[in-house]
């Protein structure tokens, strides 16, 4: 992320966001000088981004664009910051496809169609991965054979870079001083390690599969299993990798992946749902603390981590040793503090502005 991405308010720049996932497209135009949306929308079940953009264009009408942002999931170990999109760039992005099969072409489609609708404004990539290029080598290295060419990348970036400037403001302190946990959860969910404004480690690696338990991903297996259900079941590697990414989580346990209906019920399937997913962000959160050594800061977000009151309380439940502790009724008002007056680590909720960040970033490129 460029240096001092939150402190060009001050610019009268309009920036159209493209934030697309593999089938919905996010668009906001943003006034920088006041952060505020003159356009939004969210379109979904897209099976044409060509339309959905056209659609998105439609709505913004001819209000003044000065810049275009694009989210980009993938941005590997070449892109760890914005970059102004050519046609090389548009290339590398395809590229790396092979890391992001289900979100690169989508994006690099985007911006090739975006850039022939508006070809007389800069674009700019912006990248999920980039927040998490200062991982230690100790931190992104995978105990297998170098010649592999294999690492944990991370992602949630921008949300990450967003949300640790907002909860350093919160508690009174410098960026750079401030260390955090950050617990993203969303139908994705990620764990980070931020110390002094710099990513340290997160949960997701390679691809988003490991790491937590999330909506459809089962998060962290044995690698093993792939195999296993080739040699047992006779399922192709293929498919096992597919089911991990959409038929596991909370899908997998309990047959749904939204997490309200999984608080209404009271069925077996559905508590131990929960009772994993939350174990697995307290084991996250242990490892954590012991990585950052001091933390100043435990911050949920994203949504089930600013809606879900009862998810934050099970999720630290028993870590009041390490100091850390939530205030029920606090929790129940959503914060922005949620942890007890006084506690030796604060526990926050902070929303989320993925196209804000997004927006601000190519901003202070440009």
């Amino acid at each position: 992320m460029p240096a001092g991405a939150g402190g060009c308010e001050d610019v009268d720049v309009r920036v159209f966001v493209l934030n697309c996932g593999s089938s919905s497209l996010k668009y906001r135009l943003i006034e920088i000088a006041t952060g505020t949306a003159v356009e939004t929308g969210l379109i979904e079940r897209v099976t044409d981004h060509g339309d959905a953009l056209a659609t998105a264009l439609e709505h913004v009408g001819g209000a003044r664009i000065d810049c275009v942002a694009h989210r980009v999931v993938h941005g590997g170990e070449r892109f760890t910051s914005p970059v102004l999109v050519d046609d090389a760039v548009l290339a590398r992005i395809r590229e790396l496809a092979v890391l992001a099969p289900l979100h690169n072409p989508v994006n690099a489609r985007v911006i090739e169609l975006a850039r022939q609708a508006l070809p007389d404004v800069p674009h700019v990539a912006v990248f999920d991965t980039a927040f998490h290029a200062t991982l230690p080598p100790h931190a992104y290295t995978y105990a297998v054979p170098r010649d592999w060419g294999v690492r944990r990348y991370g992602f949630h970036g921008t949300s990450n870079a967003y949300v640790s400037r907002k909860a350093a403001a919160l508690l009174g302190r410098e960026q750079a001083e401030t260390n955090l946990i950050v617990l993203h959860l969303g139908n994705g969910a990620s764990a980070t390690a931020i110390a002094g404004g710099r990513s340290v480690d997160t949960s997701m690696g390679l691809t988003p599969l490991e790491g937590l338990v999330m909506g459809t991903r089962s998060g962290d297996v044995d690698p093993s299993l792939v195999d296993f259900r080739r040699r047992t079941e006779g399922i192709a590697a293929e498919e096992t990798e597919r089911l991990l990414n959409s038929a596991s989580g909370l899908l997998g346990l309990a047959g749904a992946s939204d997490m309200r209906e999984l608080l209404r019920r009271e069925d077996a399937d559905a508590t131990l749902a929960l009772e994993v997913y939350c174990y697995r962000i307290r084991k996250y959160v242990g490892a954590y603390s012991a990585v950052l050594g001091r933390v100043d800061a435990i911050v949920f977000t994203a949504g089930v981590g600013e809606h879900a009151a009862a998810i934050r309380a099970q999720a630290l439940a028993g870590l009041e040793r390490f100091g850390i502790a939530i205030d029920p009724e606090r929790n129940a008002a959503s914060g922005p503090f949620i942890s007890p007056p006084g506690a030796e680590v604060a526990v926050l909720v902070v929303p989320t502005d993925e196209e804000l960040e997004i927006a601000t970033q190519a901003a202070a490129l440009l």
